[in-house]
């Protein structure tokens, strides 16, 4: 894939890579690993729609009862020694398939930072919280990121979440989006790293 705002430089480079491997020029991109991009002369649109769907089907999750949300809203999942356990094959299957869907879906990271904190022991609660991203999918398969020209728009924005010590296990969790001109570009749900400090009194 190559890209850049140099139509000469772009053309040098594909004829120069041309001459060093076997490769076919494609065209303008619309297909990448699953990810679909349209565009238009201001905007350019990511999107999984078919991964989502594909992962519906594949879970036999077409028919489900869709939810407004990823997330039941005060969830606070912990690690529990009493829970039914489930399949942990599946579970981490399909948490690794959800957490490549969120490379563009933003609306999934803080569900996803929850349920990948039990792949190694999953129960049957985490089992329902994954099973609820899924139902959230089916109520919004088409969500994509839409990048646009603003020239106006000189900012770079930065949020965090106010959820200071949130996680019940180990009081850690944090998630930040940044947006340059308007466009968001990165974002991550993920606990913080913990700095402990000792001090020594006389």
């Amino acid at each position: 894939m190559v890209t850049g705002n140099d139509p000469k430089e772009m053309k040098a480079l594909k004829i120069y890579l041309s001459r060093e491997f076997e490769m076919k020029d494609l065209g303008p991109l619309r297909y990448f690993l699953g990810i679909e991009v349209s565009r238009s002369n201001k905007e350019i649109f990511l999107s999984q729609r078919n991964y989502a769907l594909d992962l519906l089907q594949e879970t036999g999750m077409t028919a489900c009862q869709p939810v407004e949300t990823p997330v039941e809203e005060g969830l606070k999942l912990c690690v529990e020694s009493n829970q039914i356990p489930a399949n942990k094959g599946r579970y981490q299957r399909l948490v690794g398939r959800l957490m490549y869907l969120a490379r563009t879906r933003p609306d999934l990271a803080y569900a996803l930072s929850i349920v990948s904190q039990f792949m190694h022991d999953p129960g049957e609660q985490y089992m329902n919280a994954v099973m609820r991203i899924l139902r959230y999918l089916k109520s919004a398969p088409r969500k994509r990121i839409l990048f646009t020209k603003n020239v106006d728009y000189q900012n770079i924005d930065a949020y965090t979440d106010a959820d200071w010590a949130g996680a019940i296990d180990d009081k850690r969790s944090t998630c930040y989006f940044t947006f340059v001109r308007g466009n968001i570009v990165t974002w991550r749900s993920k606990k913080q790293n913990v700095v402990t400090r000792s001090e020594c009194r006389s």
